[in-house]
């Protein structure tokens, strides 16, 4: 399955157009490299994806084969790491 698609079916990203948007800007990483939307994944790749000063890590657990339930969204990957940058800490310094 392509990434972008991934991103819309595991709803990590709200539409499809928005998912490339970002990975032709350099804020999704695949196994720590720049991915391109039409980067292939499998299980057990780690996701990285950057939007402003928030930063989300997931593991890649099952990779559909069509689009899911929204129930069911949230077991297509774990969260590995979720964090927001602490911009009065950098302010402050």
């Amino acid at each position: 399955m392509r990434l972008d698609k991934f991103l819309k079916v595991s709803r990590l990203i709200k539409r499809r157009t928005i998912a490339q948007a970002l990975c032709d800007a350099g804020q999704v990483f695949l196994n720590g490299k720049v991915a391109k939307p039409a980067s292939t994944v499998d299980v057990g790749q780690e996701l990285t994806i950057t939007r402003g000063p928030y930063t989300l890590t997931v593991r890649i657990e099952v990779v559909p084969i069509r689009a899911v339930a929204t129930q069911e969204a949230a077991s297509l990957y774990t969260l590995l790491h979720q964090s927001k940058a602490d911009l009065l800490t950098e302010l402050a310094d």
